[in-house]
């Protein structure tokens, strides 16, 4: 990567900055409550009311919003802290509480698929695997192109 002759240059899309904060997660349940794709999600300071209390239950995962890679993150499972992302100091702007969604466990992994789109159509999917609940920069990762 670079700048000189036969080298690629990336540049980020600025709207790219909506989907990776995790604000998005409870505007959307707001606006599409009960969505079959849609885990129920509060911001922190809406996430002890009756309402998402219940929808959230005992399982829930507490995520700051502008956090990469699960830092900073908190599994509850029944109650119980099950799992910390690595401590990386996010959190001043504030925290996502969103349901616990028990992916599977795969001989020991923990799946996450993610998919890329362009101009609506699936182009590629990635599976990120981690021996516990949350994702990590050191997850193993294998790339697909969907052709």
């Amino acid at each position: 990567m670079g700048v000189g002759e036969g080298q690629t240059v990336w540049i980020e899309p600025i709207w790219k900055m909506m989907w990776s904060n995790k604000g998005i997660l409870p505007v959307l349940w707001k606006l599409f409550e009960g969505h079959e794709v849609l885990l129920p999600a509060y911001f922190e300071d809406e996430a002890f009311s009756d309402d998402a209390r219940k929808a959230l239950g005992d399982s829930f995962v507490r995520k700051p919003l502008l956090a990469r890679e699960g830092a900073d993150s908190v599994v509850v499972k029944d109650g119980q802290v099950v799992e910390k992302g690595p401590e990386q100091g996010y959190g001043r702007e504030g925290f996502v509480v969103q349901k616990f969604a028990d992916l599977g466990d795969y001989g020991g992994a923990h799946p996450v698929l993610g998919i890329w789109t362009v101009d609506m159509e699936p182009v590629g999917c990635g599976i990120r695997e981690s021996d516990g609940y949350i994702t990590n920069n050191t997850s193993r990762f294998v790339p697909h192109v969907i052709a």
